[in-house]
């Protein structure tokens, strides 16, 4: 009796030292969990550290260490603990995700097809593996390869358009232009509001020369991809064909706005300046070029003719003599440099640099002539043609047609990023397409609420996917302007009035969500012409007035400023009677004013707002940056933590890199 009474509590006490290690192991696992939602990586990977030493035979925790160490950009830490998990249990598709796009970071393709085709026999409906897949084969030149999966992939998800993309760009590989302009219609009979198809579209008919028709589709790609420098740069070039000097002057403008260091637009930028004799400004350009490339032939030359033409002749000599240093028998320049010498009275040098193209151009009759060797060829930048005679032709954007993205659920890391200094956004009702972040501040309003419940009843609730209270401006996708395209076609068949109003309503939100402010505006007028106290449209007027205004404050007389800020100020007063304790109608008015410069009343809406709603950290991160202007260090540095405290984890970053 001893004996079994014994070995029964030595039994209880195993049991019970099994089931803390199997508590603290799923602690360990849940602060990890928690860490790395917040960002906090190298915590999470010690927390999954002490999981991974008490019990290896578990999977999942080197899966999560896996991800934070993707996190963290460390690509073989990835792939070696992403093997192990996958060797525990090999039927998790998400591991062989993971570790195939640790071995695409890597460049090794071949073995993230081996990832993605496994990944497909346990989840084969899910496209984005195919994808991925697709993209691999792409970059391992295997065209055919390439071509039978992309047929597959199209017979199964025949309303996909970015695989035709992909199969476009394997054609062109293959040189089978034809085919690749059919498989580019096909992505856009399916997505006409696909950007990269319209950018592939556009690149196609550049060079087929089409410039008009080239000129019609950048501009369609422009719309869905508003950064694209690649498309301002060659719409230029398609509008200079065009005789459009004026819009060409604008996309170059525009394209340096967005990539300041450049090198083709000030490049071509400075070609047009001087065709249109703007010689100053052009010089200005070159020395910009210069600068991020000294010995660049082309813009040197370019420089050299510019200051020979507004009389710099020792400048124009000195770029003129490294050209032929380059090329001791570029005629061009000999001749140019020769007539510098002569201006300055220098006649011996003169004389030697004219005998030079004599000489030349005795052995070019007689048969014999100089060739590059294949070190001066490597010598030169590859960028579009190395022929120093063509050194006023303007140079093409020869980056890649399409830039390809990779599917994942895993989002990039913003700790420890630079962070501009951006205020943050207005806050208005928007057609948000991405998934909101756990754990951040919502916004909510009681009259939105209540109209948000009206269309639910009026309309249904298809409709109102993605329809809520969020920053303007955050980015929409392409369900935005199918949204708009499904409104059009219901706004005249409205039952009566109200539904008509809500239809416009909905639509004006779309289309500020797309930052089509004009049409947005349109359709808000016209709700306030027959319900001129709706406080859904006066917030969204209030809202695309303000970003019109910033975006047009640069082309606009002073006169035209001050009338427009009077009349948003008078918007943003009209709505706060009608809503006095609404935080968020002060927080749109302040970060206008700080938006616009006034500082003061920036400070005095946003601490309004502040007032009414103390945990609103928006709040606190844009008064953080008015104060950050008006060197007020300490009260900038304690609004900046509150945003950080609530949520806006950049406001940390801001801290760290502008208060010292």
């Amino acid at each position: 009796m001893v004996r079994r009474l014994l070995c029964s509590i030595m039994l209880l006490c195993f049991c019970t030292l099994g089931c803390n290690a199997q508590y603290n192991v799923d602690k360990l696992l849940l602060s990890g969990r928690i860490a790395l939602h917040y960002e906090d990586y190298v915590l999470s990977i010690q927390y999954f550290n002490q999981a991974i030493n008490q019990k290896p035979y578990l999977w999942e925790p080197w899966q999560l260490r896996a991800i934070s160490k993707f996190y963290l950009e460390d690509w073989q830490g990835v792939v070696s603990d992403a093997s192990k998990a996958i060797e525990l249990n090999p039927y998790i598709v998400s591991l062989y995700d993971l570790r195939g796009l640790a071995f695409i970071r890597q460049q090794k393709y071949e073995k993230a097809i081996d990832d993605y085709s496994k990944a497909i026999t346990i989840e084969p409906a899910n496209k984005n593996f195919w994808y991925n897949k697709s993209i691999c084969l792409l970059e391992q030149k295997e065209y055919d390869k390439l071509l039978q999966l992309l047929d597959t992939i199209t017979s199964r998800w025949s309303n996909y358009a970015p695989p035709f993309l992909i199969k476009a760009e394997a054609y062109l590989h293959k040189k089978d232009t034809l085919k690749a302009v059919e498989s580019v219609s096909e992505a856009l009979t399916i997505d006409k509001h696909n950007g990269d198809a319209w950018r592939m579209e556009a690149y196609l008919l550049f060079a087929q020369e089409k410039w008009k028709d080239a000129d019609e589709a950048f501009s369609n790609a422009l719309q869905y991809k508003p950064k694209d420098v690649g498309c301002y740069i060659n719409r230029a070039i398609s509008r200079l064909k065009l005789n459009n000097y004026r819009g060409a002057m604008s996309d170059y403008d525009m394209a340096i706005d967005i990539a300041p260091n450049n090198f083709l637009a000030h490049y071509n930028r400075g070609l047009l300046r001087v065709q249109v004799g703007d010689d100053n400004r052009a010089i200005e350009d070159f020395d910009f070029v210069l600068s991020l490339e000294p010995y660049n032939i082309m813009a040197l030359f370019n420089r050299a003719t510019l200051l020979d033409r507004t009389g710099d002749l020792r400048g124009a000599i000195r770029d003129y003599t490294l050209v032929i240093d380059k090329f001791p028998d570029f005629w061009t320049g000999l001749q140019y440099r020769a007539a510098c010498y002569r201006k300055l009275g220098m006649i011996a040098k003169a004389e030697k640099d004219e005998f030079k193209i004599f000489s030349a151009q005795m052995n070019k009759h007689l048969g014999y002539q100089k060739r590059w060797s294949r070190k001066k060829l490597s010598e030169m930048r590859k960028l579009n043609d190395i022929d120093p005679e063509k050194y006023n032709q303007l140079v093409v954007d020869d980056s890649p047609i399409t830039e390809h993205e990779y599917k994942s659920v895993y989002r990039g890391k913003v700790q420890n990023r630079q962070t501009d200094i951006q205020y943050q956004p207005y806050i208005a009702l928007t057609i948000e397409t991405k998934q909101i972040e756990f754990g951040r501040y919502t916004p909510f309003d009681i009259n939105i609420d209540k109209y948000l419940n009206r269309i639910k009843e009026r309309i249904g609730t298809a409709t109102l996917n993605g329809l809520r209270l969020g920053g303007q401006g955050e980015g929409t996708g392409t369900e935005t302007f199918h949204l708009i395209d499904s409104l059009t076609t219901l706004i005249p068949y409205a039952k009566d009035d109200a539904e008509k109003r809500d239809l416009l309503l909905l639509r004006s939100i779309a289309y500020s969500s797309a930052q089509n402010m004009q049409d947005a505006m349109r359709d808000i007028d016209e709700v306030l012409l027959t319900d001129g106290n709706n406080i859904v449209a006066l917030w969204q007027k209030a809202v695309c007035l303000s970003m019109m205004a910033e975006y047009e404050q640069n082309s606009k007389s002073p006169k035209e400023i001050v009338l427009l800020s009077s009349g948003i100020s008078r918007e943003y007063e009209h709505l706060r009677n009608l809503s006095s304790a609404n935080a968020l109608v002060y927080y749109n008015e302040g970060t206008y004013y700080a938006r616009k410069g006034e500082y003061a009343k920036s400070v005095e809406c946003l601490s309004e707002a502040i007032r009414i709603d103390e945990r609103l950290p928006y709040a606190y991160y844009n008064r953080g940056l008015a104060y950050l202007h008006e060197g007020m260090t300490e009260k900038a540095r304690m609004d900046l933590g509150k945003a950080g405290e609530y949520g806006l984890y950049s406001a940390y970053s801001i801290m760290k890199n502008n208060l010292k």
